[in-house]
């Protein structure tokens, strides 16, 4: 059957059933405009909440000093495991699947003066690596430390961005000196702003950076705070966290399968188990607009099947005249996805404009930083379209099957 005709055979359809079809295809457009919005909601959801999680750093793994919860080699259980800067050499030597590591430590409550402003905040003191590791970009023309300032022991800082807008305001703080605890340090750098949900004392916007062998040199602490490391492959980072293991167990003299002898924050198995949950939420959305839209389907059929009824005396004379079942069938199920056609396509339009609005109302701060920022992906609207064509042919497929079997004869005695 040619599609013109087809097509008029719809209209014609869209005229006698003008309120009852009006009706489902309103619903056709809500249960599209549903799993379209839905999704991509969840979808924005997922890329704001990865790019959040990045704000604390990808694929890296925080590792600090534990308690025994086991004897070994006749030491008792409960002695506390304490890190020096000398296992970041030790590890580094060692494992060579790590391609970056640094030790950080932290001083909090340091007053920071400039001019006649004073602020109190917390102060890090870490390697040039820990730019990469945990993203310290600096904006601007500054930059973070680098491997001079470590080795000549330079009174440099590099502040985060909430450090800077307190002690400068608008003005450029690069090149300029501050005072800490009343020992002048040159600023080098500001952090580029950046979302962060995951964190340790404090987000990194309020910190300030210097490198670790001057912050070593003014507060001499013998142990670390913690250190952080970062595989070069992903995929050998848990044969990567038993060496580091069985490294230091062997230098600490405790059990290797000792898990609470060091206290891990491994990122790399977090991310994991983050995108398991995404993926969990994307089919529950997908799972609710979808049966939104077989409700909606529910009512395409039940058109069908009245059309059929209706419009039995005419297929008996098609029949009678030659028309085989098949013709019939494609007839129904054409007019079946045509209904739902013209709900999809009302309804994807509606939902990309609500995306649109949404997107260029450029809500920022607090929880719209992270709910309301929807993307429709191309994944989206092909499952969009599948289940638009699913419903519309099992919608038109059963009344067709039916419309099909009837008996010539008898459909041509129907009043």
């Amino acid at each position: 059957m040619k599609t013109a005709h087809l097509m008029k055979l719809f209209l014609r359809e869209l005229k006698h059933q003008r309120k009852r079809m009006t009706l489902t295809i309103l619903a056709l457009v809500w249960g599209t405009f549903s799993i379209v919005v839905l999704l991509a909601f969840g979808n924005g959801l997922q890329i704001q909440m990865v790019k959040a999680n990045r704000g604390l750093g990808e694929g890296i793994v925080i590792v600090s000093g534990g308690q025994t919860s086991k004897p070994w080699q006749g030491l008792g259980k409960g002695r506390p495991i304490s890190l020096a800067e000398e296992d970041i050499d030790l590890l580094r030597k060692r494992i060579p699947g790590i391609e970056f590591i640094s030790p950080e430590n932290e001083r909090y409550g340091l007053t920071m003066t400039y001019g006649r402003k004073s602020i109190t905040q917390n102060v890090i003191g870490v390697f040039p690596s820990f730019k990469e590791m945990r993203t310290y970009y600096p904006e601007g023309g500054g930059r973070f430390l680098n491997e001079p300032d470590l080795d000549g022991e330079r009174r440099v800082i590099f502040l985060g961005t909430n450090v800077k807008d307190k002690m400068f305001g608008a003005e450029d703080a690069v090149g300029k000196t501050v005072l800490v605890n009343n020992i002048p340090f040159t600023v080098v750098g500001v952090m580029k702003k950046k979302m962060q949900n995951s964190y340790y004392n404090g987000p990194d916007v309020d910190k300030a950076a210097i490198p670790f062998s001057t912050y070593a040199a003014i507060f001499g602490e013998k142990y670390l705070h913690r250190m952080i490391y970062k595989p070069a492959d992903p995929a050998a980072a848990s044969v990567i966290k038993d060496d580091l293991y069985r490294i230091l167990a062997r230098k600490y003299k405790f059990d290797p399968a000792d898990r609470q002898a060091l206290s891990l924050w491994d990122t790399i198995e977090e991310q994991k188990t983050f995108m398991k949950v995404f993926a969990g939420i994307q089919i529950f959305l997908g799972i609710v607009g979808g049966l939104t839209l077989l409700v909606a389907g529910v009512g395409v059929a039940n058109i069908m099947y009245v059309s059929a009824r209706r419009r039995t005396r005419e297929i008996g004379i098609k029949m009678a005249l030659g028309a085989k079942k098949r013709h019939i069938q494609l007839q129904f199920v054409s007019e079946a996805l045509m209904i739902s056609l013209a709900g999809g396509v009302i309804g994807i339009l509606l939902s990309l404009a609500a995306v649109g609005l949404t997107a260029g109302l450029n809500l920022q701060g607090g929880a719209a930083d992270i709910l309301a920022h929807p993307v429709v992906s191309t994944k989206i609207m092909f499952l969009t379209a599948g289940i638009l064509g699913i419903v519309g042919f099992l919608a038109g497929y059963f009344p067709a099957r039916r419309a099909a079997a009837l008996n010539p004869v008898e459909a041509l005695r129907y009043e």
